[in-house]
C-alpha cells in the first residue's frame, strides 16, 4: 500500500499542525499523518514547526523555548489562515494522540536543530509510553543523534532518516550510521530511481518529501517509493489508500 503522509496535517485547509489540521487529513481517509514536536520553557511537548511563533501571529516575538505552554495556548494562530479559524492553538502532542485513531501511522519529527531541546527525545518516549503509541508510530529528525538516544530508549521504535540537501548515497549512511532505521526521507527534488532502488535493496522504505504536484507524485511512483509527504493530502487520497500506482487529482 502507498501510504500518503499529510505533511502537518492537512495544512492548505486548516493551520498546520493544528487539531483542525489533523482533523481534516482524517476526513480523508489517509493512513499516515506526520507533525513537528518542540519543546516549552516548561518542559511540554508543543505540536509546531517554527522555532518562533512570528509566522502564526506577528505580534509574537521569541522562540517556542521562551514561552511556557500556558502563555503559548493564549496566542492565536488560527486568524493568520482564516477568520474561521479565529482563536485556535498550538496543540499539545497529548492532544493529538488523544484524538487520533489508533490505526493511523504517526510520523513524530524531532525538531532539534537549530534550535536544540535537551532531554527532548526522553520526554517524548515517556509521552508515548504514556499513551501507548510506541507500536505506530515513526519517529524522524534531521538531527540524527537524536535518533540514537531515542532509539536507546525505546529499541523497537520505527526510525526515520530525514535529509535536506543533495546526499550521497543516503542508503549507505544509513547502514553505517549506527540507527537500525525502518525508512530514508530525502527531499523529492533529489530523489531518483538509484536512491529508491538501493534503498529497497537494504530492506528501507523510501518517503519522500514535500509532493504537492500530481506530476511529481507520479513520477515519484514510477521510481517505486513507497510513499511520499504532502501538504494537500485529498490530491493523492485517490490512489494513496489502495494499490494503484498513480495519482488521479480531485477537487
Amino acid at each position: 500500500m502507498i501510504l500518503n503522509f499529510a505533511h502537518r496535517g492537512s495544512l492548505t485547509e486548516a493551520p498546520e499542525n493544528t487539531l483542525p489540521a489533523m482533523e481534516k487529513a482524517i476526513e480523508h481517509n489517509v493512513k499516515a499523518i506526520e507533525l513537528d514536536v518542540q519543546l516549552t520553557k516548561d518542559n511540554r511537548l508543543i505540536v509546531v514547526h517554527d522555532h518562533n511563533l512570528t509566522r502564526y501571529n506577528k505580534k509574537t516575538s521569541g522562540f517556542i523555548k521562551d514561552y511556557t505552554l500556558e502563555t503559548i495556548k493564549k496566542i492565536d494562530v488560527g486568524s493568520s489562515f482564516s477568520r474561521r479559524y479565529r482563536g485556535i492553538t498550538l496543540a499539545t502532542l497529548e492532544e493529538v494522540l488523544e484524538m487520533l485513531p489508533e490505526d493511523i501511522l504517526l510520523n513524530i519529527e524531532i525538531k532539534n536543530k537549530p534550535v536544540a531541546y535537551e532531554g527532548i527525545e526522553d520526554i517524548l518516549i515517556d509521552c508515548l509510553h504514556q499513551y501507548n503509541r510506541l507500536d505506530n508510530v515513526l519517529i524522524s529528525s534531521f538531527d540524527h543523534d537524536a535518533l540514537k538516544i531515542v532509539q536507546k530508549r525505546a529499541p523497537n521504535i520505527k526510525l526515520g532518516l530525514l535529509f535536506n540537501q543533495k546526499f550521497f548515497k543516503p542508503w549507505e549512511y544509513a547502514r553505517n550510521c549506527g540507527l537500525t532505521i525502518t525508512s530514508i526521507h530525502p527531499n523529492a527534488k533529489h530523489t531518483n530511481k538509484k536512491l529508491v532502488t538501493e534503498s529497497h535493496k537494504l530492506g528501507y522504505k523510501v518517503y519522500p518529501y514535500t509532493v504537492n504536484k500530481v506530476k511529481m507524485y507520479n513520477r515519484l511512483m514510477d521510481f517505486g517509493v513507497d510513499g511520499v509527504f504532502s501538504n494537500n493530502p485529498k490530491i493523492f487520497a485517490h490512489s494513496a489508500n489502495t494499490t494503484e500506482k498513480k495519482a488521479m487529482k480531485i477537487s
